[in-house]
């Protein structure tokens, strides 16, 4: 008897530990999650909508709004969002460059004319494991920098020097 029982704990201390899952109804974690990255995290509720978080990552601000919710609760994905309130002269060919050339984010003009990039995060009603969500992040601070990046490069003016460079 005891030797199964020495074998059995040795089975369940061998048996990974379940992941912890996120799920998108769960402002607060995801909030402690950006916070745990050195991100400044605000959660705002406007009244009879989702809550969405607006972040500082310390170089860009970007939001993350709750969507597919039931009555404003119990959401089933997130998106991040980002956009540059001072390059509306972004053609439209470059975001289509953008689209074509990169994964996981997609770039357009919104309304005001400002390059908007987006990247949806589908948790669904069950979760992801929190790794998954750290991922998720990752990928997403990445594709802000190299957005960032893309945008500065199409709309600021060249110097001189550079649009003489044959």
């Amino acid at each position: 008897m005891m030797k199964w029982t020495a074998v059995l704990a040795a089975l369940l201390a061998a048996t990974p530990a379940q992941a912890e899952l996120v799920t998108a109804s769960d402002p607060q974690l995801f909030k402690a999650i950006l916070e745990s990255r050195g991100w400044e995290a605000t959660i705002v509720t406007p009244d009879g909508a989702a809550p969405y978080i607006q972040i500082d990552n310390g170089d860009l601000k970007f939001r993350m709004f709750f969507l597919n919710c039931v009555q404003t609760k119990q959401c089933q994905s997130v998106q991040y969002f980002l956009a540059f309130s001072d390059a509306k002269s972004m053609s439209l060919e470059s975001l289509n460059e953008w689209n074509r050339t990169k994964r996981y984010a997609r770039a357009y003009r919104d309304r005001e004319g400002d390059p908007v990039l987006e990247m949806d995060v589908n948790l669904g009603a069950s979760g992801i494991p929190r790794p998954n969500v750290g991922l998720s992040l990752n990928i997403w601070a990445n594709l802000m920098e190299d957005y960032r990046k893309f945008v500065i490069d199409r709309t600021r003016p060249k110097t001189p020097a550079e649009s003489s460079v044959p």
